[in-house]
């Protein structure tokens, strides 16, 4: 296990400066930043020039990436453009997201899971059905219409919620987003379960199970969902990165101001640095998920094994 945490590790590191170079170029090679900071007025050549000698615009590409990838190992992520250090902005979005994305993946856990065991120990039954068809809806409807229907009816016309979280984002304030941003996910969830429970539930060591007579609750959560769960790990594990970026739609109908706020402005005001130094975090985020993802196979399944 050990040789094999390590030789991921390893396989992390092209992976990483690959996507970090990748996104590096798109950023800061495709349009001029200091431009558009200044907007249609244009800064002025003496401004202009110092401006890209601060932030090292003067220098060949791989060289700023070079400069720029340095300084982010000492933990420096740069400077925004409006004189603000993009850590502080990571310290105040980053928990708020994790927050939101921890709500929503246990909306995907419990609902998708359980419906999902239900429906395919039940397959072909009117239940089934029904669920089946209100996956199929949520998956045609945007989030952003479920997003802002949900805040005009409970938040605006009942008042059950505040139409607008607070910048503390409390976690009681999280619930309805969080129920939003995992709608689209939890349908997938549950259709990912209830295909893997029924084609499980014929198996023949789930026969045997039944046939020694074990008890039927026993065989469902031991056996039966244990060997299931592998197809909807690898798709939380995933989800995961997911949520913390793809927010952006739920935190902009709900005035969050986590992590999807933040690049919003960012892309918005194209302001690189904090879109960089954002996402590069996320391409993290995404590489260790996929990690324990592979790690928790073993755990779900003995007959896996890693050298």
């Amino acid at each position: 296990m050990g040789r094999y945490v390590i030789r991921r590790l390893l396989q992390m590191i092209p992976v990483f400066v690959g996507a970090t170079f990748l996104i590096f170029v798109m950023v800061y090679a495709l349009g001029d930043p200091v431009a558009a900071l200044f907007g249609d007025r244009g800064p002025d050549p003496a401004t202009a020039a110092a401006l890209r000698a601060e932030f090292n615009l003067d220098k060949p590409l791989w060289q700023q990436y070079l400069l720029y990838m340095g300084k982010i190992f000492t933990g420096d992520f740069g400077t925004a453009f409006n004189g603000q250090p993009v850590t502080e902005l990571m310290e105040r979005a980053f928990p708020i997201s994790l927050r939101l994305a921890l709500v929503a993946l246990t909306f995907e856990i419990v609902l998708g899971i359980l419906l999902g065991v239900v429906t395919g120990l039940r397959r072909g039954r009117s239940l089934d059905t029904t669920v089946l068809l209100l996956t199929l809806a949520v998956i045609a409807v945007p989030t952003f219409v479920l997003g802002t229907t949900a805040q005009f009816f409970l938040g605006v016309e009942f008042g059950w919620i505040d139409p607008a979280v607070s910048p503390d984002a409390r976690l009681d304030e999280l619930i309805v987003p969080g129920l939003i941003l995992a709608l689209v996910s939890l349908a997938y969830v549950t259709r990912l379960t209830r295909t893997s429970v029924a084609e499980n539930a014929r198996a023949d060591y789930i026969r045997t199970a039944v046939a020694k007579g074990l008890p039927r609750g026993r065989v469902t959560v031991r056996h039966l969902l244990r060997n299931s769960l592998i197809p909807v790990v690898t798709y939380l594990g995933a989800d995961l990165g997911t949520l913390m970026a793809g927010a952006i739609v739920t935190e902009r109908i709900f005035n969050i101001q986590g992590v999807g706020y933040q690049l919003y402005q960012g892309i918005l005001r194209q302001n690189a640095p904090t879109v960089v130094g954002f996402v590069i975090v996320l391409v993290l985020i995404f590489l260790l998920a996929n990690l324990l993802v592979d790690l928790l196979y073993a755990v779900l399944d003995p007959r896996i094994r890693y050298a």
